[in-house]
């Protein structure tokens, strides 16, 4: 449910977004009546889908499911279904928002800029961590279901969150903010990114490379002991804190902050919920 309403809360693609995205889905012969297409895809394929229909391919190589998400979302839902092989081929493409497919006489690329959107049960049960269900499952067996996803697959995705079951109360009583007020958040966020990259050839803060971190992501004492202890309790990896540093820029963002501060650090690291989940079932 929380995937589907993503695109309520983004803003329209810009003009040369909207440019690339129509170009993709005019390739595959998916063009609609509009002449230019300015709303992000949203592509949700079921688990059964075939290496080719995800990354692209055939005789004539065509663009797949990650290249007609491009500029928008890409959804897997119970990522744990998918065949292994299949979801290892999306690791290179997250690191280089393109795909090339190689065919005897020629060689395509075509982009795959996507945000990266999976949801799966936290075990075989489905209730490891539930306040509401004791969970049956033993260590080894969470712990084989967790590894359906690669360590390598699980270090791309930026953050990874527990959603706890709600209440009765709390869906009859709780007035939650509307698409449009969170969207307005989002829009000043983005706005605040452009005006700092300006002389960047970037857009977003995920889009930082090591060196634009250094410049951009300034950490006073405090921030850097914080993530120092994360960084040695939940054994990350150089990538999982290039990470923390981007969703840390963000979240000041979102707060209209110019400086990290540690607070951001803070909620930053707990979005890293699986690298924590790991070392919790080790010490079962």
């Amino acid at each position: 449910m929380l995937a589907q309403r993503l695109n309520t809360i983004m803003p329209n693609l810009n003009f040369d977004e909207a440019i690339e995205t129509t170009k993709i889905n005019s390739i595959v012969g998916k063009l609609s009546r509009e002449k230019i297409i300015f709303t992000r895809p949203f592509r949700s394929p079921h688990y059964t889908i075939t290496p080719q229909a995800l990354v692209g391919g055939g005789s004539n190589p065509k663009p797949g499911e990650i290249s007609l998400a491009h500029n928008g979302t890409l959804f897997l839902d119970e990522i744990a279904e998918f065949d292994k092989k299949t979801l290892e081929l999306l690791r290179e493409p997250l690191e280089s928002k393109n795909v090339t497919i190689n065919r005897l006489n020629q060689s395509l690329t075509y982009p795959c800029n996507f945000m990266l959107v999976a949801a799966m049960n936290p075990c075989p049960c489905g209730y490891y961590g539930s306040e509401y269900k004791k969970c049956t499952c033993k260590p080894t067996d969470i712990k084989k279901y967790l590894n359906k996803i690669s360590g390598p697959l699980l270090d791309r995705i930026d953050i990874q969150v527990e959603v706890q079951r709600v209440g009765f109360d709390k869906l009859k009583n709780d007035v939650p903010e509307t698409s449009a007020q969170i969207r307005s958040r989002v829009e000043k966020a983005i706005e605040i990114q452009a005006n700092r990259y300006k002389n960047e050839k970037i857009l977003y803060n995920s889009e930082l490379e090591a060196k634009q971190c250094e410049k951009y992501c300034i950490l006073d004492e405090e921030s850097k002991n914080l993530l120092q202890i994360a960084f040695q309790k939940f054994k990350l990896s150089a990538r999982a804190y290039s990470k923390i540093l981007k969703i840390a820029r963000t979240i000041a963002d979102l707060e209209n902050e110019e400086l990290i501060k540690k607070n951001h650090i803070a909620e930053a690291i707990q979005y890293r919920n699986l690298d924590k989940k790991y070392i919790d079932i080790e010490t079962v």
